[in-house]
């Protein structure tokens, strides 16, 4: 089941509702049967499944998007292991209410009752604070069940994730949610839409079961005379917003997909993803500079216009603005997802650095020194140089390593794009310097 009953208030176990109550409370699972779209967990090979069947459970962190079922989850496992259920929110608890928590968990241990420590929004309790649950959570005073909307790897302490397994929710898909709107039409009657628009409707909550259930709600309370179709839905109600905040995990996955999915060459796929990010209010100029950043890394020298191309998008949407701006910025993201791809610029620029820190302060020969005083010059800066364009053919041949150095190779061109001429030239200047070393001189 979606967690969709998550209150402001921390959550109680389950009771009977009342009768005018939210459709969504009316709707609350009784059981972990009821639950649905996280069967990989509450089914009987599931971690929870597994772990009710044995009558213990362990601290975990139940982690997954907004209205996917965590909080029911945690209402219902004290329930179906006779666990004393307790809570508190993270947005809403300070110190005070986790030492209460604690002591009231220590008094109920002292009396045989174990405690289920629900914490919604872990993530919002700082480093200190989740330090805190620790000692309660290895004395056994508590088992811990944490909801997090964010990446516990980033989210919370490595000692508090070691203490707990970290289970994953997963959002609602067609299947689960299309089972909520039957509940809500077994208990209110049928819903006044056409089948288009029905589809719509579970669209429109993007994997969300509570956010589906409030328009369903929503959808009831207005009496409509006839059923809608999915344009008059459109009107009628909103989107569910995506979730995508710009400086947690959902805007890296959303930038690591565009950027995979450009150097696989897919333009569809880097497309949807750049509308993604654009959609949910990414700033143009980041996406920009994500595109900049391809054209050096993964493209290079297989098509030098790459880079251009990208510099050009960014003068056109500063010069533009939004929103026609943007479709500068589209013509750089087909340009890259479609240009050859390279990255021997990337991985030449990683072997050199490596050089240079392991070969500390090697001097160049000094044969391509400048000599600009007197001293330099007569301790040898300078002498001997081969200027290139003395050369018949524009190319000495000369040893420009430090002394000591074996030379290195660190661009690797491939045979594609631009770079298969600069294979060529490589190659040409590489016989020349052979016949060159071969001849003495």
């Amino acid at each position: 089941m979606a967690d969709l009953f998550a209150e402001e208030h921390p959550p109680q176990p389950p009771s009977s509702p009342r009768a005018d109550a939210p459709l969504a409370d009316r709707l609350r699972p009784q059981s972990l049967a009821d639950i649905v779209g996280q069967e990989h967990l509450t089914g009987p090979e599931g971690a929870i499944g597994r772990m009710v069947a044995a009558g213990r459970l362990s601290s975990m962190i139940l982690w997954g998007p907004p209205g996917t079922g965590k909080t029911s989850i945690a209402r219902l496992l004290a329930d179906a292991v006779g666990m004393r259920f307790a809570a508190v929110s993270a947005v809403f608890s300070g110190v005070a209410d986790l030492k209460k928590a604690f002591a009231e968990a220590e008094t109920a241990g002292r009396a045989g009752q174990r405690t289920l420590l629900f914490v919604d929004e872990i993530h919002r309790f700082n480093r200190a604070q989740q330090d805190g649950f620790l000692p309660f959570v290895e004395r056994g005073t508590v088992t811990l069940v944490g909801a997090t909307t964010e990446n516990p790897s980033f989210a919370l302490n490595a000692a508090l994730l070691s203490r707990a397994q970290v289970l994953i929710l997963h959002r609602l898909d067609v299947h689960a949610l299309s089972c909520l709107i039957e509940r809500a039409e077994t208990l209110e009657g049928p819903l006044p839409l056409v089948p288009q628009a029905r589809e719509a409707l579970v669209a429109s909550a993007d994997g969300d079961g509570r956010f589906l259930l409030n328009q369903v709600e929503t959808l009831y309370a207005a009496h409509l005379d006839a059923p809608l179709d999915p344009a008059s839905l459109g009107s009628f109600l909103q989107r569910r917003v995506p979730v995508y905040d710009k400086d947690r995990e959902g805007h890296y996955n959303l930038i690591s997909a565009l950027h995979k999915s450009l150097r696989g060459s897919d333009p569809q796929a880097a497309l949807y993803y750049m509308s993604r990010m654009l959609t949910a209010g990414e700033e143009p100029l980041y996406v920009l500079r994500r595109l900049t950043r391809f054209a050096s890394e993964d493209i290079g020298l297989a098509d030098p216009q790459a880079l251009t191309q990208c510099l050009a998008a960014k003068d056109a949407y500063e010069f533009l603005g939004s929103p026609e701006g943007e479709l500068a910025i589209v013509q750089a993201c087909i340009y890259c997802a479609t240009a050859p791809k390279s990255n021997a610029t990337y991985v030449a620029y990683k072997a050199a650095l490596k050089s240079a820190r392991e070969t500390g302060s090697l001097m160049p020969p000094a044969n391509i020194l400048n000599a600009p005083t007197k001293l330099m010059k007569d301790i040898g800066y300078g002498e001997n140089y081969a200027y290139d364009h003395d050369a018949p053919d524009g190319f000495s041949g000369a040893d420009y390593w430090p002394e000591g150095m074996v030379p290195q190779s660190y661009y690797r061109p491939v045979p594609r794009g631009f770079e298969r001429q600069v294979i060529e030239r490589m190659e040409w200047w590489e016989k020349k310097r052979r016949e060159r070393r071969a001849k003495g001189e």
